[in-house]
């Protein structure tokens, strides 16, 4: 019956392979929460995700993260419930995605010590990065940075370490940033 419909809808085979390949994502994405149960680090890079799904936070909802790594997907914006149901990451990995803003309240990750926003879109530092308490490294390099807000990078609570590598930052930036010591 199948072979039947696929010669009648030159389509069918197409989109049974999509099917296919998305639920070898979804079983991918469990796997890796189930993982992550276990070693308190959540790895879904190279996912394919457009965001994180509602499913994770429900299956990550008794594990007290302590990592995440969202990279090489294909992510536009993490929201806002993110810093809530993971308040316990010290290391966050949102590389090589397409972000170009970070939310607000990213700011409440109170023990966020690494963050890796590199190979995305931003075009100025999220002003997230600047509240957040313990976050002593922050890796933005190859995005499309043109200006630092310097002081109030001088004034980030733990910030030690800044990588900015291959952004246009402005000659401005770049001198003011040059003479910056922590």
């Amino acid at each position: 019956d199948i072979t039947n419909q696929a010669n009648n809808e030159p389509n069918l085979p197409a989109v049974m392979h999509c099917t296919r390949m998305a639920g070898r994502a979804i079983i991918r994405v469990v796997g890796r929460c189930n993982d992550a149960q276990e070693n308190n680090n959540l790895d879904l890079s190279e996912c394919q995700l457009m965001q994180v799904p509602d499913a994770v936070y429900h299956l990550m909802r008794h594990t007290a993260l302590k990592g995440c790594n969202l990279s090489s997907n294909v992510i536009t914006k993490i929201p806002p419930k993110f810093a809530v149901k993971f308040s316990l990451i010290t290391d966050l990995n949102l590389s090589h995605n397409q972000m170009s803003k970070l939310p607000e309240e990213l700011a409440d990750l109170a023990e966020l010590e690494r963050l890796d926003i590199s190979h995305n879109a931003y075009i100025a530092l999220p002003h997230a990065v600047y509240k957040m308490p313990k976050l002593t490294h922050l890796n933005a390099q190859s995005n499309h940075i043109v200006d630092v807000e310097v002081e109030r990078l001088q004034e980030a609570p733990s910030l030690q370490e800044v990588d900015l590598k291959d952004n246009p930052v402005n000659p401005r930036c770049h001198d003011a940033l040059q003479t910056t010591t922590r």
